[in-house]
């Protein structure tokens, strides 16, 4: 019962506050801890066969220190007083889980879009997509935010929740450890190719159940939203292992079915242009309200799934007695 509560706390105080910037947030710490320990490692590993062995070390250490750390803080916290723990828990489990945040960053667009105003919506979309959007019209500009909202809700929302019923407020901790590093060092460019291969595969193996839990929820999501969902579950089975991700093509190809349009195709990042494999099909243009769809089916899935989680976790509190 003691975990449910929590979950459900947690996800309730995230789509209420979110991550407001004047409350210190962990991940900033996570990132701080990543530079220094990254700075540390090019000193002392020159040569790439040492990088590449290091790389195996940077995951461990921070993704060990968040566990360890969450845990440490909270028994203290417990020590003082049990319900200081809860709610310490109750906020750091929170701290993972982003769905609001993910909305907010999808109407700053739409709201722009909706003005009429390019340039605003092309800078809201710079904020939350590392590719180049200052060239972008507004087919392309829903596209991006499209796909960041339906990509992040299985990192900023289902992996999370995951891992807080399995292990509560120390695992989700780690597992965001691992997502920041692979946001961080898990590009496979010449800077970090070697150093961040191993964090880049964790975060690989970290979602790889979640986005297929993912694209199951949004599937049923489609349904109750009177959406064309029998296109969701039929795109996600011909179009998601299409994807260079193993993992984002499963809720990308589930919300392009649901929508009837047509993901993925050419992005520039730094000037260079490159091509992602198409997702569903272009049964006719994308416009600003694809957002607002795509961030409804972002919320149902997000509450169903705490409610399952919340459901399971008291399930396994009444088989241990």
């Amino acid at each position: 019962m003691k975990l449910a509560i929590i979950l459900l706390a947690a996800y309730v105080l995230d789509r209420i506050i979110g991550d407001p910037r004047s409350i210190p947030h962990p991940v900033v710490l996570m990132g701080k801890a990543v530079t220094a320990l990254e700075r540390l490692i090019r000193r002392s590993c020159t040569q790439p066969r040492t990088l590449k062995r290091a790389g195996i070390l940077l995951p461990l250490l921070v993704a060990g220190g968040a566990w360890g750390g969450t845990a440490a803080l909270l028994l203290l916290l417990s020590r003082v007083s049990p319900g200081l723990g809860w709610a310490a828990e109750v906020w750091l489990i929170a701290t993972t889980i982003a769905s609001k945040g993910l909305k907010d960053a999808g109407m700053a667009v739409y709201v722009e879009l909706r003005k009429g105003d390019i340039s605003a919506a092309r800078t809201a979309l710079g904020m939350i997509v590392g590719r180049d959007t200052t060239m972008l019209e507004s087919p392309d500009i829903v596209r991006g935010t499209v796909e960041t909202v339906a990509e992040n809700i299985v990192d900023a929302i289902i992996s999370p929740l995951s891992f807080a019923l399995l292990g509560g407020a120390p695992l989700a901790m780690a597992y965001r450890a691992v997502n920041t590093l692979d946001s961080m060092v898990g590009y496979k460019n010449d800077k970090y190719r070697d150093l961040g291969w191993a964090s880049a595969r964790l975060d690989d193996v970290a979602n790889y159940i979640a986005a297929r839990m993912t694209a199951v929820l949004l599937v049923l999501c489609a349904c109750l939203l009177r959406l064309d969902w029998r296109s969701s579950w039929r795109i996600v089975r011909r179009d998601a292992r299409s994807h260079p991700s193993p993992n984002s093509g499963f809720p990308e190809s589930a919300v392009a079915g649901a929508l009837g349009i047509r993901l993925g195709g050419k992005n520039v990042y730094h000037g260079v242009a490159t091509f992602r494999a198409y997702m569903g099909d272009p049964l006719r243009t994308m416009e600003p309200e694809d957002i607002i769809l795509a961030s409804r089916l972002m919320m149902w899935s997000s509450a169903i799934f705490v409610c399952l989680c919340a459901a399971a976790a008291m399930l396994w509190h009444g088989i241990g007695g």
